[in-house]
């Protein structure tokens, strides 16, 4: 249908002006686009409340009645206009602070009006700002208008005279072009009938102006499936083009460094869940094609074993490995875990990051070209030109949502032929969340701690507990533990921040005079910062006072306690991330939430969800319920293919699992595009994809 694609400028009612704005506001550029921009809420226009019966926080409200008095007050940008309106059992103002010639000469004192609006108490009184009114002509009664839907507008628009009302109306205009003509469909009969869906026209007619609340549920499950159908479609479209294009390395054996290490330096039993992973990506990598795993597993599960017996598979079979850490301290950290491990074994491992110069720089990037550094270990500095690898093999990536979609292509480019990629994250990802953001790698997870390690045992304090807290904290230092004390990172003050830090470094030391205590901060020099944490990690301070930047660093296995002041401020991953730096020893572990006495519900949900709990996944999709998806970390720079406008991976997660079975089925059914049934499915693909490079394959 010509009309669907044609220009929105030339639909009654909108003219270029307001095409510009669509299209920078709302991506309005044609009236299919129109068409699919939903309205986000509905207000239920069946009641007419009375003025007396307003409560505050009352949702919209309907009022029939009539304006008795208008005023102006203030100049310029302050001018507003206010007016009185009774409908006899009370009186309630309205008020407009723009708009306000086209309030002037179209609203009238003695005019009976039907209002809609918002009420909210001022001063005492009840009053409502910029409230749509219809005119009710005498002796006339005005339509029952049932479910009244509500459009998502700019600042911008507003200004512009294009109000939710206004978008009502041009989707009207768009209607009635389109007459009694159906929609053209973008899914196969074959797949409606299968999954139970309405037809395109009745969802987006229906989705527009509901006849009543009971038909909406159909028309949003149509509209909800063919997103996420269409999103999993090419998800699994891009994975299946990738297994047939990027012919893999091949690593045909189990060589002499990866049985050493397994029967010799290996300290000890791997759990079933490692042997399990181990297992997945030695068959990956020996089957020809490119290994792309995401390898999930709380801190402490033991990713960094796995890892590494990877990386002796690559230098097995002749190539080389390399690792790359958001941070230098982490780097640094997996060097020495990897040089402690693997001891007398004949395997050159070198570090790259920003502080490794001159001569030992040189050396390093020499043996990186020639290929005697088997592994290479470092932070982003692995990415730059200068760095050219003999014959990289494996690219491990650690706490990979650090990392931005160009750093990690620019490693997927480092040998002529794609390594196999290995990402690692010690942040769970909601099953739901994983089939999108992550929705063509393949997964494995480690859901088992090493043999040894207790569960940590969460506490929630108050801030008037603190008396409570120093007993405990004196009790573990005097058995020799460690502590770490963390501050919030405040968004809207770095000074802020670093004072919270400083007040608490020096309540400490106050209070433990016998103990030695550490603090870093975000404004402290990057070597004064390294040096404070790694005096904590040799034990020469007791009590490490910090912000969020240990979050991802320090293995110290002698810490105990971690105290979070402010825990209100965090969200629930971050929670868990910041416990998981404790609980590495073979010792009882705490994590102390302190949070202040008032809390909001959610607040207080997540503290609960804390102590109950110390499964990751669990907390995850915690999480997503009370955050949204879109919040998560690292969520917004996953390469998704085009954004979600109707369907929510939280609310809608079986109608995914749904949509994901059908996408997989017609890709098995049709992986050449060339079913004359699919044809419309492919051409509506093609129309949504962004000309952006999806980089999901190596997220």
């Amino acid at each position: 249908m010509q009309l669907l694609k044609q220009d929105i400028k030339y639909l009654k009612g909108v003219g270029p002006r307001r095409a510009e704005l669509l299209g920078a506001e709302l991506g309005v550029r044609t009236v299919g686009d129109l068409l699919r921009e939903l309205p986000y809420k509905y207000i239920d226009r069946s009641e007419v409340h009375k003025v007396c019966d307003l409560q505050d926080e009352m949702p919209y409200v309907q009022l029939r009645g009539k304006i008795v008095d208008f005023s102006e007050e203030g100049t310029g940008r302050k001018q507003r206009i206010r007016a009185v309106f009774t409908d006899g059992t009370g009186y309630v103002e309205l008020i407009w602070f723009a708009g306000l010639r086209y309030v002037r000469e179209t609203y009238k004192v003695e005019r009976e009006y039907l209002l809609l609006g918002k009420p909210a108490i001022w001063n005492g009184r009840f009053s409502i700002s910029h409230p749509e009114l219809d005119k009710i002509e005498p002796g006339q009664e005005p339509q029952q208008l049932g479910l009244q839907p509500l459009y998502h507008t700019s600042e911008r628009m507003k200004k512009a005279g294009i109000s939710s009302r206004t978008m009502t109306q041009l989707v009207r205009t768009a209607f009635d072009a389109v007459g009694a003509q159906a929609l053209p469909e973008t899914l196969p009969a074959y797949l409606q009938e299968k999954h139970r869906l309405c037809s395109l026209t009745y969802a987006l007619r229906t989705a527009h102006f509901p006849p009543s609340a009971d038909a909406l549920p159909a028309a949003m499950r149509r509209l909800k499936f063919e997103e996420l159908f269409f999103l999993q479609l090419d998800i699994l479209r891009y994975a299946l083009g990738r297994q047939q294009k990027v012919r893999g390395l091949r690593f045909v054996r189990v060589g002499n460094m990866f049985n050493r290490f397994y029967h010799e330096r290996l300290p000890f039993e791997l759990t079933r869940a490692q042997k399990r992973v181990v297992r997945e990506i030695r068959r990956d990598t020996g089957s020809g094609a490119q290994m792309n795993r995401l390898l999930q597993g709380d801190v402490g599960s033991g990713k960094t074993m796995v890892a590494m017996m990877a990386c002796l598979l690559a230098v097995d079979n002749g190539y080389q490995a390399c690792l790359m850490a958001p941070t230098e301290i982490l780097a640094e950290q997996h060097l020495a875990t990897l040089r402690e491990q693997l001891g007398n074994l004949p395997v050159r491992v070198e570090l790259l990051t920003g502080i490794v110069k001159g001569r030992a720089r040189r050396e390093v990037l020499e043996g990186v070209a020639d290929g005697t550094v088997q592994i290479l270990v470092g932070t982003h500095a692995l990415i730059e030109p200068t760095v050219r690898f003999a014959n990289l093999g494996l690219a491990v990536i650690d706490e990979q949502h650090r990392f931005g979609v160009k750093q990690r292509a620019a490693l997927w480019n480092k040998n002529a032929r794609p390594p196999h990629i290995l990402v690692m994250t010690a942040t769970p990802i909601p099953r739901t969340l994983a089939m999108t953001v992550y929705g063509d790698l393949d997964v494995s997870v480690i859901d088992e701690l090493p043999p040894g390690r207790k569960p940590i045992r969460t506490i929630h304090y108050y801030e008037n507990q603190t008396v409570k807290l120093f007993e405990g904290i004196r009790y573990q230092l005097s058995l020799g533990r460690q502590i770490y004390v963390i501050y919030p990172l405040i968004k809207e003050s770095e000074k802020l921040s670093v004072q919270f830090v400083v007040q608490g470094y020096a309540d400490i030391q106050k209070a433990l005079p016998q103990y030695r205590v550490g603090m870093v901060h975000g404004q402290m020099r990057p070597q004064d910062k390294e040096a404070a944490m790694q005096a904590f990690k040799r034990g020469e301070t007791h009590i490490l006072v910090s912000t969020t930047v240990i979050e991802v660093g320090v293995n110290v296995p002698n810490a105990s306690v971690m105290v979070i002041q402010n825990a209100e401020r965090f969200g629930l991953a971050q929670l868990h991330q910041l416990r998981g730096r404790v609980g590495r020893g073979s010792e009882q572990s705490y994590c102390v939430l302190v949070t202040k006495r008032e809390l909001s519900e959610d607040t207080r949900r997540r503290m609960q969800i804390m102590v109950e709990t110390t499964d990751g996944f669990e907390i995850a999709e915690e999480d997503m319920k009370l955050r949204g998806p879109g919040d998560l970390e690292g969520t917004q720079q996953s390469g998704m293919p085009f954004d979600l406008k109707v369907a929510n991976v939280v609310r809608d997660a079986d109608l995914m699992v749904e949509a994901r079975h059908a996408a997989a089925a017609v890709l098995q059914a049709d992986p050449e595009q060339a079913l004359p049934q699919n044809a419309p499915l492919w051409q509506r693909l093609d129309e949504l994809k962004t000309d952006r490079k999806n980089f999901s394959a190596i997220s």
